[in-house]
């Protein structure tokens, strides 16, 4: 039986004016996959938990191409939850099995957008779910929990405990940060690859975008990675979208990974001091190259304020329009920035103590911001330090025009 093993197309993503990538590459990949007997997608099929119709438009039309092919003779062998009647069309060509992913989860109750597809009939949705199919002889049970919050993520592996299916070639299929591997650090994971259930041949998580093959044991551990780029970070600057071929014959497998054709992507951080020269310089070296689609590229500029005037940017955008799709950020520091720096670093130098540090930061700010009239900054950082803000804050809005009076007010312990 062969298998393909895809994830987190992204349906509807754009960036700049690339609105029709994150479709282009699905489709090639989903095209690509045209000999496989089962497809696999382990999350993040689309972008927004709550698609636009014409994000809909697009994506029926390509997640509606297997059902286009001659049925491959995969048959089923059982599942573990009942199976729409419509969902049964899925079977009867290429069989598209499918979890939700983060950018798919809906509050409780309310139905997500991979499971209106699995309603359509155009795949089977799992979710603390085990289907089993066969072809030829060879049977392949594929176990499938789609993403929960990553606190959660450990309490529902454990209490659903998915357990290998005797006879059968075993694939888990998952969409959480794991760690190591984790997509975000805003949500800790609680699975890491030590607490993975044993004994699976294989197993595939979606959810991180780049591309990751290990051995855990006699477990692969397989992370497709996406078919569009979507974090314009320099690490994906280079890395080759695609999705992985896995072949399983009685006792063996062989895995292969297809990239697919895709935009070029360019991550550059450049130096300026004056004038837009130097990035100039890049984009042409960079554009010395053939292309068959125009190139995306992002440049961190990095240099003073006073030095990136943002006219410029938008006329190099215009500039290079027809060849490439420019992405600025910029990484500037102010005169003011500056300055705060410097004195950080001569208090930092002079050896004080943090409440000293802080006294002189604090006395710094209040001269920034023209408090004309004496205070004893000593006895404010005190207040702020012991949780009086309130009446740090009152004292400094008016509200109490006198340190003598607000201290007599706290011995007394009135407000």
């Amino acid at each position: 039986m062969k298998i393909a093993i895809m994830s987190d197309f992204h349906l509807g993503f754009s960036v700049g004016k690339l609105t029709e990538d994150s479709f282009e590459n699905a489709k090639t990949a989903l095209e690509m996959a045209r000999d496989c007997d089962v497809i696999i997608i382990a999350g993040d099929i689309f972008d927004s938990r709550s698609p636009k119709t014409s994000v809909w438009g697009k994506a029926l039309k390509v997640l509606s191409i297997p059902l286009l092919w001659e049925g491959k003779g995969v048959s089923l062998v059982s599942c573990d939850k009942e199976l729409k009647k419509i969902s049964r069309r899925t079977l009867s060509k290429t069989p598209v099995l499918a979890v939700h992913g983060n950018h798919e989860r809906r509050a409780k109750g309310q139905i997500n957008a991979v499971e209106a597809l699995e309603n359509a009939g155009l795949l089977i949705h799992l979710h603390c779910n085990k289907i089993v199919l066969e072809k030829d002889g060879v049977r392949v049970a594929v176990h499938g929990m789609s993403s929960v919050p990553e606190t959660l993520a450990k309490d529902v592996l454990e209490a659903w405990n998915p357990v290998p299916e005797e006879g059968c070639f075993n694939i888990l299929v998952l969409h959480q940060n794991i760690d190591p591997y984790v997509y975000s650090p805003i949500e800790p994971p609680s699975l890491s690859l030590s607490s993975l259930p044993k004994g699976f041949d294989v197993i595939v998580d979606g959810h991180v975008h780049s591309t990751i093959q290990e051995k855990l044991g006699e477990t692969t551990f397989l992370i497709p990675g996406s078919t569009i780029i979507t974090q314009l970070e320099k690490k994906e600057a280079g890395s080759q979208k695609g999705f992985y071929k896995l072949y399983v014959e009685r006792g063996e497998m062989k895995l292969e990974f297809i990239p697919i054709p895709s935009r070029r992507f360019f991550y550059e951080e450049v130096v300026v001091d004056n004038g837009m020269e130097k990035v100039e310089k890049k984009i042409d070296e960079i554009l010395s190259q053939k292309f068959e689609k125009k190139p995306l590229i992002r440049i961190k500029i990095i240099g003073k304020e006073t030095d990136v005037v943002e006219r410029d940017l938008r006329e190099l955008e215009k500039k290079y329009e027809d060849r490439a799709v420019l992405i600025f950020s910029k990484q500037l520091e102010s005169t003011e920035i500056a300055e705060k720096i410097e004195m950080l670093n001569k208090l930092r130098e002079e050896r004080l103590s943090i409440q000293e540090i802080g006294m002189n930061v604090l006395e710094s700010i209040l001269k920034q911001l023209g408090f004309s009239y004496s205070m004893d900054v000593n006895t404010l950082f005190e207040l702020m330090c012991e949780g009086e803000v309130d009446r740090a804050i009152s004292l400094l809005t008016g509200e109490q025009k006198t340190l003598s009076f607000l201290l007599r007010k706290s011995l007394e312990g009135g407000k």
